[in-house]
């Protein structure tokens, strides 16, 4: 039985903005996002991984890059670990975006039909997608530890899927840049093994939405 991983992107410079950028291309990681990338890469050297897929998101596919290239493996894209279509909300930053329309998180994480109706997609359309792939690795990859290096909220979709967490938890949560989250499934169970996985030396770091 094999280990899902999945792995944030390393700190991007729509982090540090506190931009709501989602698919929006051109959105780089910072020295310090690579920094993270690089020392994430030399933290899987132990954990025997076989596979990487990546979101296209130019700052998770940056990472994705980082990690392959330090452990040997090839990079594949997969469009089910993406970043959330954030809509209307596109390019907003993020104290704008909570004057004018209230704690969009938490009506995010609730389901409310604001959040569909300026073109933002649903929590439960990624949850959807995200176990879709998961069901394609554990299918294709199932003895093998696979890295999907994908960002916050696909993270927070599987996560939600084994632990029952409410809207306020899910909207406090944080996954680190660059952090490992591992998962393990077994006969159609799923159970976390890691959550926030990284260096010690990281955990005084500002931890970023």
């Amino acid at each position: 039985m094999g280990s899902i991983i999945f792995l944030r992107h390393g700190q991007a410079k729509n982090n540090v903005e506190r931009i709501l950028t989602g698919r929006t291309t051109g959105i780089p990681l910072t020295e310090k996002g690579i920094e993270q990338a690089q020392q994430t890469a030399k933290f899987l050297e132990q954990m025997n991984i076989s596979v990487i897929y990546s979101s296209p998101i130019q700052r998770a596919k940056h990472t994705a890059e980082i990690v392959g290239k330090h452990n040997s493996i090839d990079v594949t894209i997969d469009d089910r670990l993406i970043e959330l279509d954030m809509g209307k909300f596109t390019g907003l930053p993020y104290d704008d975006l909570f004057t004018s329309h209230g704690n969009v998180f938490m009506k995010f994480y609730n389901g409310e039909l604001e959040i569909a109706h300026n073109g933002v997609e649903t929590f439960s359309e990624v949850k959807k997608r995200v176990l879709g792939m998961v069901d394609h690795v554990i299918q294709n990859h199932h003895d093998e530890n696979v890295v999907l290096v994908t960002h916050m909220d696909p993270i927070k979709a599987m996560l939600s899927t084994v632990v029952d967490l409410s809207p306020t938890n899910l909207f406090e949560l944080i996954i680190a840049n660059a952090s490992l989250n591992i998962f393990r499934e077994h006969k159609g169970k799923f159970s976390i093994s890691g959550l926030n996985i990284m260096d010690p030396t990281r955990f005084n770091e500002t931890w970023y939405q």
